[in-house]
């Protein structure tokens, strides 16, 4: 299995990718991600591709990145081929060590601007955006899908043919259809579908939450390498895991110090954004990070019901305190 993939000079190593998640991949997740290791190419949350021009990188909370977040993948929302130029250019001036498209979130507001995974219905239009934004740079250019709307095996290859032949570097594959739920298996061996299809790397994405799912995913789909999304906040170490374990890079990960990882969070929080943007992304990372505990759902409801960030912190310390002493006793 190869360690690394190489796209127009950019070295990703692992092959471990990091998913575009509005809310929760900001600088302070993408920060401790880094400091467990593992990881080999990071992303934005998604960046509306009309909005994305005007924005301020020293106050919009989307653009907030320290030195050490790279290599760094930007995701455009795009819906309009015009918006696709200013965009480019302001991701150069950004620094953007690649630039991601997406064709895949399902969710009904980003499909009401003909965004997203509504434009796997228009593949005229895609090819039209992919086709101008391969024009406008010589960055790695990668796109994010789901597999449609149903199962059919043909519009989905000339879907991916078409987005490589327009100069896609890389295609990551949310394996689920468009309505379908998180609860839902994926389906992975579909994406080795798209694998036998394609020239360029192919990323399996979603439903890979263990070393034992990465296995799995990986022996029915053959992608060239795994995309984490809500395992990234339930699990911010399993990169470290499933690099040294599939890759063997960095060194084995030990036992975990999660109340010190969910406390380290809280201080990236700090150090990255203004205070009255901390508390919302701090009940957002909770809601996920609880998963780790049988009775989680009160951390979260704690942290949910604070009015600041250290009402949730000493909220959260106290969870902590009973329920790590909990689990240490069994």
């Amino acid at each position: 299995m190869n360690s690394s993939i190489s796209l127009r000079g950019l070295e990703i190593s692992p092959p471990l990718f990091l998913a575009p998640m509005a809310g929760l991949t900001h600088s302070a997740l993408r920060r401790l991600i880094l400091e467990l290791g593992g990881i080999g190419l990071l992303s934005t949350e998604m960046l509306s591709a009309a909005r994305l021009p005007s924005e301020n990188p020293r106050l919009s909370p989307y653009l907030v990145r320290h030195a050490q977040e790279t290599p760094l993948s930007y995701q455009l929302l795009v819906s309009r081929e015009a918006e696709i130029a200013p965009a480019i250019t302001k991701l150069h001036a950004l620094g953007a060590e690649a630039i991601d498209l997406n064709l895949g979130c399902p969710a009904p507001t980003v499909r009401r601007m003909g965004a997203g995974s509504s434009l796997m219905e228009e593949p005229a239009m895609v090819r039209a955006l992919v086709a101008t934004a391969r024009r406008q740079t010589d960055l790695p250019l990668t796109a994010k899908i789901r597999l449609g709307e149903t199962l059919d095996e043909d519009r989905l290859r000339d879907f991916c043919l078409m987005l490589e032949g327009e100069g896609i570097d890389l295609l990551s594959v949310h394996a689920r259809l468009r309505g379908e739920s998180f609860v839902r298996k994926p389906h992975w061996p579909w994406v080795g579908k798209v694998k036998g299809w394609l020239k360029i790397p192919v990323i399996a994405n979603g439903g890979i939450f263990s070393l034992e799912d990465a296995k799995n995913c990986l022996a029915q789909s053959g992608a060239d390498g795994l995309m984490l999304g809500r395992a990234a906040a339930v699990r911010p170490w399993l990169f470290a895991e499933l690099a040294h374990s599939l890759y063997g890079v960095g060194s084995e990960v030990g036992a975990v110090n999660r109340p010190a990882t969910y406390l380290r969070f809280i201080e990236l929080l700090e150090e990255s954004f203004l205070p009255e943007r901390r508390l919302g992304r701090l009940k957002e990372f909770s809601h996920y990070f609880a998963k780790n505990y049988p009775f989680g759902h009160h951390l979260a409801s704690a942290v949910q019901s604070s009015a600041s960030l250290n009402e949730a912190r000493e909220k959260a310390l106290v969870f902590l305190a009973v329920n790590e002493a909990v689990i240490e006793d069994h």
